[in-house]
Parts: structure tokens; sequence; C-alpha cells
């Protein structure tokens, strides 16, 4: 090897490993805080029916029909509206009435079988919703949502990066299979450990990270847009951007399904719609029967039945329909169904495989995101995939805090002359183009880097 082409694969090194430690010592924190609430939330169906355990088991004998469940629900909660009824995953079950209140709030009512309201819950304080919440936005709204954006970006070009440190360089430089899959021991122990776990999660956590991008609020929002110009959008959108529904705009308060089944707009325009639902809605039987047509489909758990005028999924506009719809966190296996308000008369149903092919393919992603692909075998997956990358996190900051220099951040040295490899342009035009937060940050970083290097002595 030349002087010159050595001289050159040491500046990419070099450049790589500057970029492997600025986006390291950002997302180190922010990837422990995402990889625990997303290993929680992995298995949302098991915490909910944990956190519903108290209307469950209930006997069955005496049960009422679904509009006296209903109306005890809204006997309990004077001046609250009707918006959904949720169907009992099992007959001993309580059904979960959700009301929007007369302050504005909304509100989960569990009846009994036998028309008894057993108790209620805010649905924004809920395991999953505040779970949800943290995950996409930090608690902060929109500008936690970018941050967590910003943070994923980094994320996968710390990835990147690391997967191109820990590639062994030959048979001089090269650690074999001992420092590269799995660890050895003695002083190279912590080091090994960040390099191998990094190895061995790398793919998984880069599909975690990519599939989530959809619901960021830059990235999603820019996708939405791109999706739309290009006449690459069949329906309504069912995930939300920046912790809001794509369509109408409005928070998705009810961050434990992301479906929007709890979706908040203007609650005037709520009610508005409510009133001019018409007088079917009000007819005794009319949710008693399509309730049983609901049930009748056996759709997958949680099913939702929606009466005309109430708010539907996803910011969609109040229906003069009856809307039966599955909102299980397996996207490919959701349905949408939906009824004549006068005759209960069935008037379409949508199914994943009516959506276009880009939706579709978002959607497998997020099922896998969230764990429902493929049952328990996907949430472990997702679970061994968190507890690596809070290892790898956990490992890179005790490697950073036992070398780096007292008083000093500790920064890799610059290249005495800068990378001009083809594949650092190719890799860095990449993620410019396909990662905006990324982009904007790159500006941010450079004027930290000069200011650091003076404030806090980093290695020129």
């Amino acid at each position: 090897m030349t002087t010159a082409s050595l001289s050159e694969k040491t500046a990419l090194y070099r450049t790589l490993w500057r970029w492997h430690f600025y986006a390291g010592l950002f997302v180190m924190p922010m990837l422990v805080i995402l990889s625990l609430t997303g290993a929680l939330y992995l298995f949302k169906p098991q915490v909910e029916r944990w956190e519903e355990r108290a209307f469950q088991g209930l006997p069955v004998a005496g049960a009422v029909s679904p509009s006296t469940q209903r109306d005890a629900a809204l006997a309990a909660f004077p001046g609250a509206t009707f918006h959904n009824y949720r169907l009992p995953e099992r007959p001993s079950d309580a059904a979960m009435i959700h009301l929007a209140l007369a302050g504005g709030a909304m509100r989960d009512v569990f009846v009994s079988p036998q028309g008894d309201v057993l108790g209620s819950f805010d649905p924004e304080r809920r395991i999953m919703a505040v779970a949800h919440d943290i995950h996409g936005q930090l608690l902060l709204g929109p500008r936690g949502s970018w941050i967590v954006e910003l943070a994923a970006s980094w994320a996968i070009v710390m990835i990147a990066t690391g997967l191109y440190l820990w590639w062994p360089k030959g048979q001089n430089g090269g650690r074999g299979a001992a420092g590269a899959l799995y660890p050895r021991g003695g002083k190279a122990f912590w080091r090994d450990m960040h390099a191998v776990t990094g190895f061995w999660v790398s793919g998984l956590a880069l599909v975690l990270l990519v599939t989530g991008l959809p619901w960021a609020g830059v990235w999603g929002s820019s996708f939405k847009a791109v999706r739309e110009q290009m006449g690459w959008v069949k329906g309504a959108q069912d995930w939300t951007i920046g912790g809001r529904v794509a369509d109408g705009g409005g928070r998705a308060p009810d961050a434990a399904s992301d479906a929007g089944e709890h979706a908040e707009h203007d609650h005037a325009a709520m009610m508005a719609g409510m009133s001019h639902a018409g007088h079917a809605m009000h007819m005794p039987d009319a949710l008693d029967s399509i309730v049983g047509k609901a049930a009748a489909e056996h759709l997958p758990f949680p099913v939702i039945v929606t009466p005309p005028g109430a708010p539907q999924a996803f910011g969609a506009k109040a229906a003069p329909q009856w809307t039966v719809r599955s909102d299980t966190q397996n996207r490919p296996q959701r349905i949408t169904i939906r009824y004549d308000a006068a005759s209960a008369r069935e008037l379409s149903r949508d199914s994943f495989a009516d959506k276009h092919v880009i939706d579709r393919v978002v959607g497998y992603g997020v099922a896998w995101h969230e764990g429902a692909l493929f049952g328990w075998v996907n949430q472990l997956i997702g679970l061994l995939t968190a507890l690596m990358l809070v290892a790898m996190s956990v490992t890179g900051f005790i490697l950073w805090w036992r070398k780096r220099p007292k008083g000093s951040l500790g920064a890799p040295p610059r290249p005495r002359t800068p990378a001009r490899s083809i594949g650092v342009l190719l890799i860095g035009t990449f993620f410019f183009l396909t990662l905006p937060l990324f982009a904007l940050s790159l500006v941010a970083i450079a004027v930290l880097d000069l200011v650091g290097r003076r404030v806090m002595k980093v290695p020129a």
C-alpha cells in the first residue's frame, strides 16, 4: 500500500470515527430512553390486559344489551357524549365505552355485562399512553418528536459508522473472531463488549429505526408529501406523524393504540357532528344491531364500534354511517366495515390488502416495530434488540468515560488531511438526502466542533 493510499485510509477512518463519536455522545442517553419505553410498548396487549384486570372474569348471567351499557356509562357522567363502544375481548370482560366529557376531557368507562359501571380511565394517563408519549415525544409535544427524530437519525449514522470501525482490517490488523464476534477479556473487555454488541444488534436496530421514521414529524411529513405528489395514497393514513393524526391534524392522545380511536379534535365540532347524526343513532336497537354484526365477524381485538357523527380514527371526518374497525396492532389484520345508519346494511369493507402498496410496506414495518407481526416471537426479538441497544449505550459511555483526558471532551483527533474518499462522499450524501434533521444538525455540529476545540481543548 502506497503512502498516499495509507494516508487516505487513515483520514477516512478518523473521519468516520469522529462521526461515530459525536453521534454516540448525543444518541446514548436518548437510545436508553427509547429502548426502555419501546421494550415496554412491545407488550402493550399484556400490559393493558393487566391494567384492566379489575374488569375481567365477571359473571355473564343476566347480561344486558350494548345500548343499555352505553346508557349506564352516560348516566354515570352527565353531559358526556358517546364516541364509541369497544367489544369485550372475552364474554366475561366489561365493555369499554369511550366518552367525551362535558368539560372536554375523554374517559374510558368500563361497564359490566349486567350494565354496572365498574370504573373508568383517563386514556391519556394509561400506562401505554404515557410510554408511547415518552417514546415518541419525550412528553414535550411536537418539539419532543423532533428531538426523537434527530436522535434516531444520528443513531442510524452511529450504527453505520460503527460497523465500519468494527470491520476487521485484514490479517495483520484484524482481531479474528475474538473481539469481532465475541468479546475478549482483560483490558479489551469493554471495548469488545461495545463493538460486538453493536455488530450483533446492528441489523435489527436499523430495521427498528427505519420503521419508526414514518411516525416522525419532519421525516413523516416529508414522506407523506412525496406520496401525495406521486399519487401513492389510497385511503386514510393509519399512523400518526409527530404524535398527530396525518389527515385531521388533531393530536392522538390514545398513544397506547396509535390508532386514534380516541383522536381529539375540536370538541365543539364533535358535539355538533353528534347532534346531526340522525335519529338512527338514538334508536334503542341501533347499537345492539351493529355490535351483534361486529361480534359475528370475529375481528382481531380491539374492535371499535363508532356511531354516525362521532369522530373517526386518524382524523377522518365524522361519517354518516356506523363504523366497525379492528384496531389490532398487527396492521395486516386490520379491517374497517361501514354500515348504513338507518338500515344497518353493510356499505363497504376495507382491509389491509386494499391499501396502496406503500402503505402496506409501512404497515408491515409498523407491526414489526410494535412487536405484533409474529406474536410473542416478534416481542422477544424486539425485547432482545432493546436490551442490546441499552448494553451498547452503557458500554459506549464507560469506554468514553474511562479513556477521555481529564478536563477534555475526548473527541477523536481530526485527520491531518480531510478524507477525500468517494465512499465518504457517497455515505454523507445519502444521509444528507434521506435524513433531513441529520443534515440540518451537521451545520450545528461543525460550529460546536470549532468552539469545542477552543473551549474544551479538543485535539485539532
